[in-house]
């Protein structure tokens, strides 16, 4: 080669080697871009979730993405695939509601349910480690009448692809009156998990592996339901691969450890007011006030993994988490 064309082959060696690391760069990190009714959130170039804020009763983040791009929810009601029951069409992939907000149900899709209406977003911000999402929201009954107001907020962490880190906080604000979370099993902070890590099979997995629920308290599968513990796991295989997904209630909490509404068909959620259905206490038993002109913060983390309970280090990971403090912004 003339030295000529040698020097041009160099400098465009230079520049697509320069070109493919600000590319690599673009990518690094956790980065949220609105997209006008879903934040969509990608980790290292690749998707996440979408933080779904128009055309539903109330908000959610659809899909969830896991380990090696695999798909930890169930698409119904978002979408139909093969395979899937078509049953409780509020379940709506990971979700925050509650069956009993001052006698108004918000986590059902029925006539006459409330609605959690996106206000505003008061932060988007991409990062290198982490990424967020904090919004403000409003309850209303299906009258439009203002119930309560909350601001909620999606941290996402950038973290190895061998699995996903992200924290749920969020903050209800009792407007000019006491706001009564009522005692129902029909909440709280939820997730519909993909059809192939139930406990029990629907019908097109009849006769393949199933799922298992572990809890910190050493509790497993049918036994959990409606269980107190710091935390709880489920997993089984998706096409062939062990994954799981764990949620951990933070210790500041109010009435940590939380119970779990945890099902056999793959509903698993968090609900520390229903003490009526779980414990057989009177009903009211579960009531949880906030006075009004008054705010109360429930934290959950959730962790997407590789592996079974044991080989995730779920308990180990809890303790991390059980030992941060808060961010406070």
């Amino acid at each position: 080669m003339n030295p000529l064309r040698f020097r041009m082959a160099l400098a465009w060696g230079v520049v697509i080697a320069a070109s493919t690391v600000a590319l690599r760069a673009a990518d690094n990190g956790v980065q949220i871009k609105d997209l006008d009714g879903k934040a969509r959130v990608e980790i290292n170039g690749e998707l996440f979730t979408e933080y779904c804020y128009t055309g539903a009763p109330h908000l959610y983040c659809y899909p969830l993405m896991g380990p090696g791009g695999v798909r930890m929810n169930r698409d119904f009601p978002m979408q139909s695939s093969p395979n899937e029951e078509q049953d409780h069409k509020h379940h709506r992939s990971l979700w925050y509601a509650h069956g009993d907000v001052n006698g108004v149900d918000f986590w059902s899709e029925e006539p006459h349910a409330g609605r959690i209406q996106h206000v505003k977003f008061l932060e988007i911000q991409s990062g290198k480690y982490a990424g967020w999402i904090r919004s403000t929201n409003n309850w209303v009954n299906d009258e439009g009448g203002l119930i309560c107001s909350d601001v909620t907020t999606l941290r996402v962490f950038n973290r190895p692809a061998s699995e996903r880190l992200f924290d749920f906080e969020i903050t209800l604000f009792a407007a000019n009156k006491d706001l009564v979370l009522g005692d129902t099993k029909e909440g709280t902070m939820a997730v519909r998990l993909n059809e192939s890590l139930r406990l029990k099979p629907n019908k097109a997995n009849a006769g393949k592996p199933v799922g298992t629920i572990a809890q910190s308290t050493g509790i497993r599968d049918a036994e959990t339901w409606g269980k107190r513990a710091a935390w709880c796991d489920y997993h089984g295989l998706i096409d062939g691969k062990r994954v799981g997904v764990a949620i951990f209630d933070h210790p500041h909490n109010p009435r940590h450890p939380t119970h779990w509404h945890v099902r056999d068909y793959g509903l698993f959620a968090a609900n520390p007011f229903g003490v009526h259905d779980f414990e057989k206490k009177p009903k009211g038993a579960g009531n949880l006030v906030i006075p009004a002109g008054r705010s109360l913060t429930f934290r959950y983390r959730f962790y997407i993994h590789e592996g079974d309970t044991e080989a995730a280090k779920v308990a180990e990971r809890y303790k991390e988490y059980g030992t941060e403090a808060p961010v406070q912004f």
